[in-house]
């Protein structure tokens, strides 16, 4: 069942939990969080990132994509993640995503405004709606990690952007954590009580479940799991024996472990 990204998080919203975002990038990891949602009835949202837009696979994936989700008894979006710019924007939009994300998080805060209104104003136009990001979430393998978002600039970014859903940076990262990271709750919940967009925190994989829990109490409505879909596959291909079998054989088994994960991650986030 088709849904734009502001649809199902206004239905999380109305229901106090989070939509589970995977990001895709095969058939297998496509088939995997596929066969989760339709064993659990629950809403979830399929990624690609914006490199793959730029090339042969997003073109390839995206109707297989769009088929499983008109097919889904559940609700399910469609989106560009971290979407370098308006170019790749709108190469998502012509392969039928049903929400997008502009990430000019680096940027200094008026041209993340700028860029940000821009990807609105475009979406706008196709019906669909967009994420942003303010307050840049790096990778696990800086040094470094950016401040937490400031409410006052949320505010501000909100209301002059015209998003639905606002990724801030509460203490996460992507990529493997080599320790579990603490997130700011109460930055979380500050934000939550300021600002109309549904918020949304990236870094998913690795975080301890207990805070998971407390971030959606505090106004978290959808949460990126990509780390954790490729680890899923990837572990469980390498201890198969690949010649063993047919190669599709051998893929599906790879496949049913990230439905494993995708169902796991349903279940904490309230979506089931």
């Amino acid at each position: 069942m088709r849904y734009t990204l502001s649809e199902i998080l206004d239905f999380a919203d109305e229901g106090g939990f989070a939509v589970p975002a995977f990001n895709v990038y095969n058939l297998e990891t496509l088939m995997g969080v596929a066969h989760a949602a339709e064993m659990t009835g629950a809403p979830v949202i399929f990624q690609m990132y914006s490199r793959l837009f730029d090339t042969e696979t997003g073109r390839f994936m995206a109707p297989v994509l769009r088929d499983v989700i008109d097919r889904l008894p559940s609700p399910a979006a469609f989106h560009l993640d971290h979407g370098a710019g308006i170019p790749e924007c709108i190469r998502a939009l012509r392969y039928g995503v049903t929400g997008v994300m502009l990430d000019a998080s680096t940027l200094p805060l008026d041209e993340n405004i700028t860029e940000t209104r821009k990807a609105v104003e475009l979406a706008r136009e196709a019906g669909i709606s967009v994420e942003g990001e303010l307050g840049h979430i790096g990778s696990t393998m800086e040094k470094t990690w950016a401040a937490y978002t400031e409410v006052s600039d949320a505010v501000r970014f909100v209301e002059e952007t015209g998003i639905s859903a606002l990724a801030i940076m509460v203490g996460t990262a992507h990529g493997k954590y080599s320790k579990a990271p603490v997130i700011g709750i109460d930055r979380i919940a500050e934000i939550h009580e300021a600002t109309s967009a549904h918020l949304v925190l990236h870094g998913g994989s690795g975080v301890p479940d207990e805070q998971v829990r407390a971030a959606i109490r505090a106004g978290i409505r959808k949460i990126n799991f990509g780390t954790d879909v490729c680890c899923a596959f990837i572990e469980k291909y390498a201890a198969l024996d690949p010649y063993s079998a047919p190669l599709d054989v051998v893929l599906a088994k790879a496949a049913a472990a990230v439905e494993a994960f995708a169902k796991e991650k349903i279940c904490l986030l309230g979506a089931k």
